[in-house]
């Protein structure tokens, strides 16, 4: 059996995503396939693990249903496009070349080379998904609803910056203010300058004079959210609805998003066919023959529908606008499937009437 990805980079269930990455950064020196006594074998596992718990969608896949969940591809909500981009190491063994995935996986060889890529990535908080059921009704008309989410979220009290109210902000006493710390590191190819974000003030050049009371001075607290979830009109079922920066929170970054998949109950009449409702409509063979009037029951409340003379089993009823909403608030209809219920004995007198039918060729 694998060995469980947060187990193979040393984390927590519950960890961050930098506390992903540093962890991976430093396996990644450890083991890397061109360092003394480097293991590819190793660097292979952590780079898989990588790949799955730096990725929101995968991550909460791996989360769900464990390494089956993780190849199903990085559409969060199912969608097969297939494993990891990962590393074909052949080429160490061979004397080939090396085709490397790239994503955050080039910030590693960048620093491992000297200098990285050069760029500073925002800080920005996980992505959060959850599950929300809908009658048939509301998903045709939309609904507000409220749900409790427990999460990481900005601290009131000091606006997330970490500092007592009323307090200053000081030099960073471990990058000088630079927000950045700059690092020697050896290996068999020389010697390397790297640099990285201060992981104290996180790239700001200040800390507070004094820490706040409530957030011991993370800037971030964790705890119960109240969240107004506006579901529109016409949504379907498998939707997902996004909420942007309702998602968990971080210490000087950007909030992650909020992910609602939504799941439809179905309706004890009526199916839905794109914008349009269907059902079938079973009438006697006299309302065939002569038409008639029915009363149906729509999702509107009750309406009049007139059968026409003549009309054949399998022709379609359409009552206009009582079908489902599209975004411009133009709604479908509603279709009706005409099933001719042929009676399957006759009285004498029906016998009677039907064979003067057939006598005048009908």
């Amino acid at each position: 059996m694998k060995k469980d990805y947060y187990e193979t980079l040393g984390v927590a269930k519950g960890a961050s995503k930098d506390e992903i990455k540093k962890a991976f950064h430093k396996l990644a020196m450890k083991h890397h396939p061109d360092k003394n006594k480097g293991d590819d074998t190793e660097f292979k596992k952590i780079n898989e693990a990588y790949q799955t718990l730096s990725d929101d969608s995968k991550r909460a896949q791996y989360d769900q249903f464990g390494h089956a969940g993780a190849n199903m591809g990085s559409n969060p909500y199912g969608g097969q496009q297939g494993g990891f981009g990962g590393f074909d190491f052949s080429g160490f063994q061979n004397g080939g070349g090396v085709e490397f995935d790239m994503g955050d996986i080039g910030d590693i060889f960048g620093e491992f080379f000297g200098g990285g890529r050069g760029r500073t990535q925002a800080r920005r908080g996980s992505d959060m998904q959850t599950e929300l059921h809908l009658s048939f009704e509301e998903s045709v008309f939309g609904v507000t609803r409220t749900i409790n989410v427990e999460k990481k979220s900005v601290c009131e009290d000091c606006d997330g910056s970490g500092a007592k109210k009323g307090t200053k902000q000081k030099t960073c006493n471990v990058c000088n203010g630079q927000g950045r710390i700059i690092e020697t590191k050896r290996s068999i190819l020389g010697s390397f300058q790297t640099q990285r974000e201060c992981d104290t003030c996180y790239g700001s050049g200040k800390i507070p004079e004094e820490k706040c009371h409530t957030c011991k001075g993370a800037g971030i607290i964790r705890k119960q959210q109240k969240i107004d979830i506006g579901i529109p009109a016409g949504i379907e079922h498998g939707q997902t609805v996004r909420m942007q920066g309702m998602g968990e929170a971080i210490s000087h970054g950007t909030t992650g998003d909020l992910y609602i998949r939504i799941t439809v109950a179905p309706h004890k009449i009526w199916k839905r066919e794109g914008m349009n409702l269907t059902n079938d409509l079973e009438i006697k063979l006299t309302e065939a023959l002569l038409g008639g009037e029915r009363k149906i029951e729509t999702l509107d409340g009750e309406v009049s529908i007139k059968i026409p003379e003549g009309i054949t089993h399998g022709e379609l009823l359409r009552i206009k606008g009582k079908g489902v909403p599209n975004s411009r608030g133009i709604r479908g209809d509603i279709l009706l499937r005409i099933k001719i219920n042929i009676p399957h004995k006759l009285s004498r007198k029906a016998k009677e009437l039907v064979e003067e039918l057939r006598e005048e060729g009908l």
